[in-house]
């Protein structure tokens, strides 16, 4: 199913005859890694498809951009997105730490993000959970994404004393409450029919206070069971009992803090995916893990989050279902025969570095579309 039909409709169907262009941010750290094995595996895909393929390679991110060019996100990155979205593309996003994804979900007005947390059946022998917790979950974290806590005013005073205070000063306007709340009831009508929206009325009362109003005035207008609650709650109950989730809403920060949460469903956060989106119709589609610089260049780092980010990418975007479902079921195969790096290794397991779990979904992939066209 397809999340983001629950976004404000006002692009144009994706028209396959088109060449479908993809921005690619290579990022740091594991972006080097993960990113040319996924990228590899889009080449397979090209070859059992009449769809045509633009890639456009951008510039710096993150650190590495503040490192060299003093920001985060550069005018020519944002030039590049700008680009991609004027050509009705979408962007393939590595890794980028410092204040480069704030940035460029404001510059863009990404003000959704949508984290699949589905368990892999293949995985259920690994992570910390017991495999029966983890049967028939099947949850999408809904994230506002421009809002709340990681936008605002901050900075340091200094008394005439010599001590020092910092401020944070934020807010959430009605109006950005009642569009993200307005996309994740659309997405529970899609789905299963519920809708849990996460506060806390007692450390944040005014911002919880208005989320839980508009949740309910608005859900009078939706088939929808709406369930408000705690978020420390929340962050419990998502691993104690997460099959009793459908949808779940949450402002900025308590969506973050839920969606790492919730990777432990995925049985690592090399498996978890996202995509960020506008009304517009502007995509960048992303891991849940950051650069893992500790890990970087030694060939460990789970490539899966950043496939399943492109196959999300295709579906989402460019309403290519049998695209994305083919490199779900590579990766879902490649893993159930016991192919696995190290972050999601059990007993039995064959354990390979980033490159080598690569080419094996790719042989799979080659393997599933022999003698297809998609």
């Amino acid at each position: 199913m397809s999340v983001s039909a629950a976004l404000p409709d006002q692009s144009a169907p994706f028209d396959p005859s088109r060449t479908a262009v993809i921005g690619v941010l290579t990022g740091e750290g594991v972006g080097a890694e993960v990113i040319p094995v996924t990228l590899a595996l889009l080449k397979r895909l090209q070859a059992h498809t009449l769809r045509r393929f633009e890639l456009r390679q951008g510039g710096d991110i993150g650190k590495a951009a503040l490192a060299l060019h003093g920001a985060s996100l550069t005018d020519e990155v944002v030039d590049f997105c700008r680009g991609v979205f004027d050509d009705n593309g979408a962007v393939l996003c590595g890794p980028g730490g410092e204040r480069f994804v704030y940035e460029l979900r404001a510059r863009f007005d990404l003000f959704c993000k949508f984290t699949p947390l589905k368990p892999t059946p293949a995985l259920q022998d690994t992570g910390v959970l017991r495999p029966a917790a983890l049967e028939n979950v099947d949850i999408v974290a809904v994230r506002e994404n421009v809002g709340g806590l990681y936008f605002g005013e901050w900075g340091q005073r200094r008394s005439p004393c010599g001590s020092s205070s910092v401020y944070h000063h934020f807010a959430y306007h009605e109006k950005d409450v009642e569009r993200i709340l307005r996309v994740a009831l659309s997405l529970a009508r899609q789905r299963r029919g519920r809708l849990c929206v996460t506060v806390k009325p007692g450390g944040v009362p005014a911002i919880s206070a208005l989320w839980e109003e508009k949740a309910r005035h608005l859900a009078q207008g939706y088939d929808v069971q709406v369930n408000v609650m705690e978020i420390d709650n929340a962050a419990y109950q998502l691993i104690a009992n997460a099959r009793q989730f459908d949808v779940l809403v949450s402002p900025n920060m308590f969506g973050d803090v839920l969606a790492d949460c919730g990777a432990l469903l995925l049985g690592s956060r090399g498996m978890s995916f996202s995509g960020n989106f506008s009304a517009e119709g502007y995509a960048v589609y992303q891991t849940g893990h950051g650069a893992a610089h500790d890990i970087a260049g030694s060939d460990r780092a789970n490539p899966v989050g950043q496939i399943y980010s492109l196959a999300m990418l295709l579906r989402e975007s460019f309403a290519w279902q049998e695209g994305a479902q083919a490199l779900e079921t590579a990766v879902a195969t490649t893993l159930a025969c016991g192919y696995r790096t190290p972050d999601v290794a059990a007993a039995g397991s064959k354990v390979v570095g980033t490159t080598e779990l690569g080419r094996r979904i790719g042989d799979t992939l080659a393997e599933q579309l022999d003698g297809l066209t998609l």
